[in-house]
């Protein structure tokens, strides 16, 4: 959420920078007449106050004087205006509840660094690492490679549960096992972050924080529960979430962590993009990377997370190049966004892997995560920064394609195979 005191007193930056992102939410031009309501409110509300003040002052010294028909009437005088200022009261509370929730409804300013374009065709390549893979045979895609060595089985999945699901056989299962530990032991043992399991399952206030909720409430799978329970769709959520409500001393920043958990996605509104294999799927695995940190370092912060993202790729040796994207293309509470994108032979195209951005004091100011930086310093709010570090179904999906093989096989990053007991390839669902 956007800083109140700001918007209200630089309303044409605002205006601007959110034009960069191609909107002008109305909500602004509410936000705009709901504070001039509430300052309206508080002057009249003021002023009453000051005649109070001037009224029971006068009550006093009209008693002494034996003047109690006056000193009475100054008395009904002071009620009706205490009334008068419980209302104004009441009418400055909502013109605040409504400035609040307008706020949350307008996203993130973008940092002066990200590229100005209306959509992903202003993204910017920041730099490429690898080469393109080479065949001398047409390469196939990930379904039906999988599909064809046993490992993957979606017909069976949507029989079981419904379209964009996936069941990972055998060695499939094993190298999505494997892709994980890899993961989870190069960032905690390489990048120092602190490992985490949370919780799967998060509270409306968990999805406020991140920004979820209210605008995205049609992405989410809610369960049926009189609590208002959410199926998490990553583990920003919970981690980041995670100190919702408190006051961190600066020696502990940055804060670094790491978490595997499955995620969930109705994809309101992607039907028709990605529907083959499991490359947009309902459910997916992530091990995602957050961070809290100090205001002044959380762009170094942001580079040093996607290098870390990226490190994966570079041990298992796949091709891709790192974006900056766009104004337009930005996520909602995003300010600044750097996409991993790894090459697919069989789109012959590059493709997102992760998304590592910096939300600034966005999230942290609507989860409420402040830091003090000496014993009696006001409080100040974090910054918050994640990224995938990787996708796992994405990241199978990458090993199949690079890797295949002319007779169907797929061989397996040397990086892995001690997650793999050894195997070198993937020759079929038993292994």
């Amino acid at each position: 959420m956007l800083d109140i005191n700001y918007v209200r007193e630089n309303l044409e930056h605002v205006k601007a920078a959110l034009s960069k992102r191609g909107t002008m939410p109305v909500a602004l031009d509410d936000f705009v007449r709901a504070d001039a309501e509430r300052r309206r409110v508080i002057a009249e509300s003021d002023e009453l106050n000051a005649r109070r003040n001037t009224a029971s002052r006068e009550i006093g010294a009209l008693m002494k004087e034996g003047k109690r028909e006056e000193g009475d009437a100054r008395r009904r005088e002071v009620g009706e205006l205490k009334d008068r200022i419980a209302e104004l009261d009441q009418l400055r509370e909502q013109s605040e509840t409504r400035m609040r929730e307008l706020l949350s409804t307008l996203p993130n300013l973008p940092h002066e660094s990200v590229p100005v374009g209306k959509d992903e065709a202003a993204n910017v390549e920041v730099r490429r690492w690898g080469t393109k893979p080479e065949f001398d045979f047409a390469p196939k895609d990930h379904v039906d490679i999988g599909t064809a060595l046993g490992i993957l089985d979606l017909e069976r999945a949507s029989k079981i549960a419904a379209a964009r699901f996936s069941i990972l056989n055998g060695a499939g299962a094993r190298l999505e096992r494997a892709l994980i530990n890899f993961m989870l032991d190069l960032h905690t043992r390489e990048h120092g972050y602190l490992e985490t399991l949370p919780p799967f399952i998060v509270n409306k206030e968990s999805l406020f924080g991140t920004g979820q909720l209210p605008k995205f409430e049609e992405d989410l799978f809610k369960l049926r529960d009189e609590r208002e329970l959410y199926l998490v769709p990553t583990a920003e959520v919970p981690v980041t979430n995670y100190h919702r409500d408190e006051i961190l001393d600066v020696g502990q920043l940055p804060k670094k962590w790491v978490a595997y958990t499955p995620c969930f996605r109705s994809e309101a509104g992607s039907y028709g993009r990605d529907t083959r294999g499991v490359i947009r799927q309902h459910q997916f695995e992530k091990v995602e990377l957050v961070k809290y940190a100090l205001p002044e370092n959380s762009y170094e912060e942001l580079e040093s997370l996607t290098r870390n993202a990226e490190t994966v790729l570079q041990r298992l040796g796949v091709h891709y190049r790192v974006v900056a994207l766009s104004t337009g293309d930005l996520g909602f509470s995003n300010a600044k966004t750097y996409d991993i994108e790894v090459w697919l032979p069989s789109q012959n195209t590059f493709r997102e892997i992760s998304s590592c951005s910096n939300y600034e004091a966005f999230q942290a100011r609507r989860a409420n995560i402040r830091f003090r930086r000496a014993g009696g310093a006001k409080p100040e709010f974090v910054h918050t920064l994640n990224g995938s570090g990787l996708a796992i179904g994405r990241t199978w999906v990458t090993i199949l394609e690079n890797f295949q093989q002319a007779d169907g096989s797929v061989v397996i990053p040397e990086v892995l195979r001690q997650y793999m007991g050894g195997m070198e390839k993937i020759e079929g669902s038993r292994q």
